[in-house]
């Protein structure tokens, strides 16, 4: 088993370049490169010709991206393609327990925002077809650009598979469909492709497309696993939750235990985590009850170590859970407590030029019977500790960006109250957008503000503060059979649908689950946290209303 003194990075290649201009006090220019990454920390090289030829020309692309990401992102009138597939490209049978994940494809649906560029053409894939009164939602909202303009600049393409593959898997699939996508790219170079998470799949698509991708590097993404995560927190100097890493088997998550139990007598949980997870999925919580001290601790956990351990996903034994550990690995690390404790997030972005931008903090709302799913978050996060992470999220970028991540990233903490101050865990790193990145990109497209990491306070571009409360889980058996239609409709009539002329009011995503899964997702935007709260109460009120009728 290996402790948690033991070191992080190493030696060979450099993985990938940024760049980054630093102004001196004597007015030179100084480049500053990235530290070489461990290579037990990246995806081993392929001896195969075909695949090494692939990850070269990423590298290219991916290289070039900078140029392009300088020249025409920051100018509102160049022409660009943005491709996005918003695929959930992660553990298949852990997608299998999520309800409707296929819907989670129209979270991304916010990007359609882009469109208010006159010269911008958006490219959506989806694995089944989204209903036009989704679309025309979600385009009435431009501002300064009417329905008709952006429709002639928007193309939406469908797999017609609501197989529980991935997205981008169904689409490398289909040459034919491929082809489409390509012919629809105006200029491969004012192009790039948009996708949830990066994988060795997004990377083939890239190349195939002959476009760059606006995100991490697969070959980067083991720095974001869950023991990969702690190493790189304790290189920062950020504390992180007592425990142990790169274990593998049910001897070392033993061991580990019984460490963590003789370190800490007091201790009543532990948490077990598989590397790769989503939304907490990938957790499991062991609980210490009825455990005998001293010499007996050691066999009574081998005895019951699985009779103990609760798994967060739905119908995932422990014995399964077992299984998948052994093949990921992951980490055992104490099950942090107390009575004024919250789970907030950082939300990051290093963008292809190497600057660090500081997005947003939020405070997520856990459920489920351990409080380890994500359920939805405030933003942003409480102005007492906001800017102390958001400090803390910059540092782990800055370490980040030198082993090469590009694109969105999020870190998360559990932070406890003692005494007069707060206490904060950095636990895992998740190279990849997540559940508070649509509800923050829909703000900041309706609002055209800032978030202020500093403050922790985020102004539109009026100077007005804006809130919001989030959430993919707003799910009752009672809004079963409502379809998207009557959705728009039960808003409108509610006077509940966003305003642009007050900023206030909610978003809607996920609405294609309703009527199958009773599941929908909401952004409640309001001048106040409480205004938030209101229209996140009205529209539960709302919709318990109309669905018992």
């Amino acid at each position: 088993m290996n402790k948690i003194t033991r070191p992080f990075l190493v030696t060979p290649p450099v993985i990938f370049k940024f760049k980054e201009t630093i102004n001196c006090t004597s007015n030179c220019n100084m480049e500053v490169f990235p530290k070489p990454i461990a290579k037990c920390t990246v995806a081993p090289l392929s001896a195969e010709p075909e695949l090494d030829e692939e990850r070269a020309q990423f590298k290219k692309l991916q290289q070039n991206f900078a140029s392009q990401f300088e020249s025409s992102f920051p100018d509102r009138m160049a022409p660009k393609t943005v491709v996005i597939v918003p695929s959930l490209t992660l553990d298949s049978e852990i997608l299998q327990k999520i309800d409707g994940a296929n819907y989670y494809e129209e979270r991304m649906l916010c990007l359609l925002m882009l469109l208010r560029m006159p010269r911008t053409h958006v490219v959506y894939v989806t694995s089944m077809p989204i209903d036009p009164a989704i679309v025309d939602y979600y385009l009435h909202l431009l501002p300064g650009i009417t329905a008709y303009h952006a429709v002639q600049r928007l193309t939406l393409l469908s797999c017609f598979d609501a197989s529980s593959c991935s997205l981008t898997e169904k689409i490398l699939a289909r040459p034919r469909l491929l082809k489409r996508i390509k012919d629809c790219i105006q200029d491969r170079f004012q192009a790039h492709l948009s996708c949830f998470n990066v994988t060795e799949a997004e990377r083939k698509l890239s190349v195939a497309l002959e476009i760059p991708v606006f995100g991490c590097d697969p070959d980067l993404q083991d720095l974001g696993n869950k023991s990969n995560s702690r190493k790189l927190f304790r290189t920062c100097g950020i504390p992180t939750p007592t425990g142990y890493e790169d274990l593998y088997t049910k001897e070392d998550i033993a061991d580990a235990l019984h460490q963590l139990k003789m370190d800490e007598p007091g201790l009543r949980k532990a948490v077990v985590k598989i590397n790769e997870g989503f939304s907490g999925d990938g957790n499991a919580i062991f609980s210490f009850e009825n455990a005998p001290n001293g010499s007996k601790l050691f066999t009574w956990l081998n005895d019951h170590l699985l009779e103990n351990l609760h798994v967060i996903a739905k119908d995932l034994t422990p014995e399964k859970f077992m299984q998948k550990f052994g093949a990921a690995g992951g980490v055992v690390e104490v099950f942090i407590e107390g009575d004024r404790k919250h789970s907030p997030s950082v939300q990051c972005r290093i963008n292809p030029l190497g600057k660090i931008e500081i997005i947003s903090t939020h405070d997520q709302m856990l459920g489920g019977e351990s409080g380890q799913v994500y359920l939805g978050a405030s933003f942003p996060a409480r102005q007492e500790y906001a800017p102390m992470i958001a400090e803390m999220g910059r540092k782990i970028a800055e370490e980040l960006r030198f082993y090469g991540v590009l694109g969105r990233f999020a870190v998360d903490f559990i932070s406890v109250h003692n005494g007069d101050e707060w206490k904060h865990y950095a636990i895992e790193i998740n190279l990849r957008k997540g559940g508070t990145t649509h509800p923050f990109l829909m703000l900041e497209f309706l609002t055209n503000g800032i978030y202020h990491a500093d403050k922790g306070m985020y102004y539109a571009a009026n100077g007005q503060p804006r809130f919001y409360v989030c959430s993919d889980n707003l799910q009752s058996d009672l809004y079963k059979g409502l379809t998207p239609h009557d959705m728009i409709d039960i808003a409108m009539c509610s006077d509940l649908l966003y305003d642009g002329s007050t900023q206030e009011g909610v978003m809607f995503h996920l609405i294609s689950a309703l009527s199958q899964y009773g599941k929908l997702g909401v952004v409640c935007i309001g001048a106040t946290p409480e205004h938030a709260e209101h229209y996140y109460r009205k529209i539960v009120d709302v919709l318990n209303r109309e669905g018992r009728r």
